[in-house]
């Protein structure tokens, strides 16, 4: 049985370990930073800040037969205010043509863009590379329970959300598109500039070009990682496209991967989510249809915690699929359900 829930301070050797995968960006390997943002989701969570610009919710997928740390996710209630603005690369192309020569091109372009009244962001997500091809398929549940948490905390978040994914990086394991641009532009390492810009973001005011940067004169390594997922990241970017978000040319001035945005209200699984009443010991009956997704307490509780589980739906009333191992029994326990209680569930697609 895998436990979704919010992160704790003994989580933070795993998100250290994750940290420390080859190509991982998600998360800094600097434990002070990590130990940092467990506490502020803790206090997101327990709903300690009064603007959304400064809660970020952490959350852990944990096997509780013995207790490891399979996966881990992010979302956050507001990213890009006029202290700390969104920014972005617009990806356009600009059509020239001489009639004295007839000859023409279509070149391609990046314009430094930023926003100061941002959307909801999801982001951090990283699986165990020992835990992606379990049946229980994590990196579909640690991904849709942020979306989940969304579903049950409207006012927490912003009317649009924003998932910005990684690109192809080269054969050391770095960005193409930051070792052509940014670092020519800023004399530093991509997580120098990274770990700057979680304090401060001047740095690319005062120092990225304004105008349109002509991606012609980039190496082709560079031209063809703008817009584009890493092979790692490409199951995540089919699964945000089918449930609702859109690549609208915008991409990370940092390392080109492609920024999607989604309209909460029309996000598949979320527009999907309804609550039940739960309901224990049920006795289905044979060809009985059952749906996945996850689950939740309606009601707030001292931890968050979700399961992914088959439901089975009658009117108003939600159970549970058993097993030979009393999983609803566990599930009950695990989320402190009694009969009649109220329940979030929200479909996988």
């Amino acid at each position: 049985m895998i436990l979704l829930r919010e992160a704790r301070e003994s989580d933070l050797e795993s998100l250290l370990r994750f940290a420390q995968i080859p190509g991982m960006f998600n998360l800094p390997g600097d434990p002070d930073t990590l130990r940092d943002r467990i506490r502020r989701s803790q206090d997101s969570f327990r709903k300690k800040f009064r603007s959304l610009d400064e809660t970020k919710y952490t959350f852990i997928a944990e096997n509780l037969s013995d207790g490891k740390i399979l996966a881990t996710s992010m979302i956050a209630g507001q990213h890009g205010t006029a202290d700390s603005p969104h920014f972005y690369f617009q990806v356009g192309h600009e059509k020239r043509f001489s009639e004295t020569i007839n000859t023409g091109f279509i070149h391609g372009t990046l314009t430094l863009g930023y926003e100061t009244d941002g959307p909801s962001e999801v982001g951090a997500l990283v699986v165990d590379p020992e835990a992606r091809n379990l049946a229980a398929r994590i990196g579909r549940q640690i991904s849709f329970v942020r979306f989940l948490y969304v579903a049950g905390h409207r006012s927490a978040f912003r009317p649009k959300i924003i998932a910005e994914l990684l690109p192809p990086l080269n054969k050391r394991g770095l960005s193409p598109l930051w070792e052509a641009v940014g670092r020519r532009f800023t004399s530093m390492d991509y997580w120098e500039a990274d770990l700057l810009c979680a304090k401060n973001k001047d740095f690319i005011f005062d120092l990225f070009p304004t105008g349109k940067i002509y991606t012609t004169f980039l190496p082709a390594e560079a031209r063809n990682a703008i817009g584009k997922v890493g092979k790692e990241t490409e199951p995540v970017a089919h699964m945000l496209k089918k449930i609702g978000f859109e690549y609208r040319n915008q991409v990370d001035p940092f390392d080109g991967g492609p920024h999607l945005w989604a309209e909460v209200e029309k996000i598949v699984p979320i527009r999907k989510s309804r609550t039940f009443r739960w309901k224990m010991d049920q006795i289905f009956s044979e060809g009985a249809s059952f749906e996945s997704g996850l689950l939740t307490p309606a009601a707030t509780h001292e931890e968050f915690r979700a399961l992914s589980v088959e439901a089975y739906i009658e009117g108003d009333a939600l159970a549970v699929k058993n097993s030979a191992d009393g999983f609803s029994e566990k599930a009950a326990e695990l989320l402190a359900l009694k009969p009649g209680d109220s329940v979030l569930f929200m479909p996988y697609y």
